[in-house]
């Protein structure tokens, strides 16, 4: 017997249920999240452990940020629920902005008729209890904005120069920087998996990038990996080190 509300725990003759465990890194926002690839995985890690679930497949989405969440931008996130629709197993996720803060795009993903388990809610919170969280994210969202675009007025109002005001070449410069310094978050996010697989016994080029398309890992352009791009992450990983 076990204490009402508790599950129990599964035993030799029965079956742990299957979950696909999806996992998502945006190189402009996982700083500001505060929960990048390591802490997802430990959080669904420990949640599967907890209610004696087998986690039977990880997909892993890197992207850039860039444009609205939308499944078309989400190649990964489309695989999974591919897969998890085959064996009929849930998807789960470490916390609900994994998926996404955007209510219209949470309601899509339920039409998809594969369940979400998110890890943070726990095993119980049901579709119109994700629904009621993603629409409280959107609304603290849209304050944000509001506030923010308040301040601005504000500041405008009472004389303050807003925009870029620099002159071409220092814009351009600090572009360039953005764009490195973005190359670099998304490095910072691919070499762990590339580590993996090397503790794994996959050392050379080119089965790195077949571990990395096999993972459904996407390169930051949203494409598959060649070997020529595995060597520019690890060459760049490399030089900042050095």
């Amino acid at each position: 017997m076990h204490a009402p509300g508790s599950r129990a725990a599964p035993t030799p003759e029965t079956p742990l249920r299957q979950v696909i465990a999806y996992l998502r890194v945006s190189t402009d926002r996982q700083g500001k999240s505060g929960l990048g690839l390591a802490d997802q995985r430990a959080a669904i890690t420990r949640f599967a452990e907890a209610e004696g679930l087998e986690i039977v497949a990880e997909h892993i989405e890197v992207e850039t940020g860039k444009g609205n969440d939308a499944l078309d931008r989400r190649p990964v996130l489309r695989e999974a629920l591919a897969q998890a629709r085959k064996i009929k197993a849930p998807v789960v996720v470490a916390k609900l902005d994994r998926l996404s803060r955007d209510v219209a795009f949470v309601a899509g993903l339920m039409s998809h008729r594969v369940p979400f388990i998110v890890a943070e809610l726990g095993a119980d919170a049901d579709p119109f209890m994700l629904h009621i969280y993603a629409a409280l994210a959107e609304k603290e969202r849209a304050m944000i904005g509001e506030r923010t675009r308040a301040a601005l007025a504000q500041k405008k109002k009472a004389g303050a120069i807003l925009g870029n005001r620099t002159n071409l070449a220092e814009a351009q410069a600090k572009g360039a920087a953005a764009t490195r310094e973005a190359a670099d978050r998304f490095a910072a996010n691919v070499v762990p998996i590339i580590d993996q697989l090397r503790a794994s016994g996959v050392t050379s080029l080119r089965a790195i990038t077949a571990g990395l398309n096999a993972r459904g890992v996407r390169t930051a352009r949203g494409g598959q990996w060649h070997v020529t791009s595995v060597r520019n992450i690890l060459g760049r990983q490399q030089a900042a080190v050095a």
